[in-house]
């Protein structure tokens, strides 16, 4: 069910923005292909063993990536240092792709304080 929910949020986007955030989708499945897909406060997001672990949402001129912790942007400052980012978000463009390794390293560093502290 949640994994539809999520195509249903991403039908109702227009393009480049559709596109950019099904890429994202695919590469997080990619890393981490057992967590689960659901909708939390709206947005499409990503959990494992119970925990959220990441997520994204669009907006009005931007996309963003949610890690649903306010500590993982810190330990990756020079990662994100290009990116506009809130203690919550890491904000990019509608039509750029984040880089996989990125993605990876976010999700690396979340995964490791979500399960580490059972937040």
């Amino acid at each position: 069910m949640s994994k539809q929910e999520i195509d249903e949020y991403l039908s109702t986007l227009d393009e480049p923005k559709k596109a950019t955030l099904a890429e994202l989708r695919d590469t997080i499945v990619a890393i981490v292909p057992e967590a689960e897909q659901c909708i939390s406060y709206g947005m499409p997001a990503f959990k494992l063993r119970g925990k959220m672990i990441g997520g994204f949402a669009a907006f009005k001129n931007h996309l963003s990536y949610l890690p649903h912790s306010g500590s993982v942007f810190q330990q990756l400052a020079r990662d994100t240092e290009r990116y506009t980012t809130t203690k919550g978000s890491l904000h990019f463009p509608v039509d750029e792709q984040l880089p996989t390794s990125l993605v990876k390293k976010l999700l690396e560093v979340r995964i490791a304080e979500a399960l580490s502290r059972g937040r």
